[in-house]
């Protein structure tokens, strides 16, 4: 699987902005997609996962009513509708897939990077005070 995320840039705080994630390569129906992002100096930080095929979300707490990630599966396409930006936002935001290894599973363990099997290139959001 092959990742593109794109549409960061620079925005005031209090605004929206809405990434976008390419994926190709393969078919995704048995894989989860998610967001990370990084700010300079820190960890890499969960944002939010969906599955491709169940369209199930789950967010770290500090984005969920805030941040609104969707797929388009006819398009491969996976999307993170950001909005009420904070200064603390700004960072490289990541698209991410994970395979499927198990029927068994919950969308909120989804939240570790190590889980993840295939990573883009990231995108960057600053967000200005």
């Amino acid at each position: 699987v092959q990742l593109q995320a794109f549409g960061g840039g620079l925005v005031q705080a209090g605004g929206s902005l809405t990434l976008s994630c390419a994926a190709s390569g393969r078919t995704l129906s048995s894989h989860v997609m998610g967001w990370f992002r990084q700010a300079p100096g820190k960890e890499r930080e969960f944002v939010a996962v969906i599955s491709w095929s169940r369209g199930t979300t789950y967010y770290a707490d500090s984005m969920a009513g805030r941040f609104v990630i969707s797929r388009d599966n006819a398009k491969n396409m996976m999307y993170l509708h950001m909005n009420s930006l904070k200064s603390e936002d700004s960072a490289v935001y990541y698209c991410a897939a994970a395979r499927l290894r198990s029927v068994i599973w919950t969308i909120s363990s989804f939240n570790s990077g190590s889980r993840y099997d295939y990573w883009g290139q990231g995108t960057l959001v600053t967000v200005s005070s």
